[in-house]
């Protein structure tokens, strides 16, 4: 609890803070266009998840990445295998709360400088 109430109270980084802008920006576009928010940043022993959301009956699970321009391959190319794998465990394990899993899928919102792509259906589980 101690170590909780820590974190809670260290001053955030530019870059936390830049983190949350996008996904702040990434929750508006979402919302207007007809998804709901379920959960934000989702956090288990697996990994995390920056949203999720309702989109009629499906489930969607969102990443979320900021990039200030494309160099190095933009924001969407920084999700790798690797953060595709930690994305879907921690999907497994929120799913375990359902008493009948919904139909899912896995989106990406990519920001590069000012540019949202919102990319859907795009982890395969």
């Amino acid at each position: 609890m101690k170590a909780l109430l820590n974190a809670l109270s260290r001053p955030r980084t530019v870059k936390q803070m830049d983190g949350q802008a996008g996904e702040d920006q990434a929750l508006a576009h979402l919302e207007q266009n007809g998804l709901i928010l379920v959960e934000r940043n989702f956090r288990c022993k697996g990994g995390e998840i920056d949203l999720i959301m309702r989109h009629r009956q499906a489930l969607v699970f969102v990443e979320v990445r900021k990039r200030a321009d494309r160099r190095h391959g933009g924001a969407a190319a920084s999700v790798t295998a690797a953060k595709q794998a930690r994305l879907i465990v921690a999907a497994q394990v929120y799913l375990q709360r359902c008493k009948t899993p919904p139909a899912c899928r896995f989106d990406v919102v990519a920001i590069d400088g000012t540019a949202l792509t919102w990319l859907t259906n795009a982890i395969e589980a």
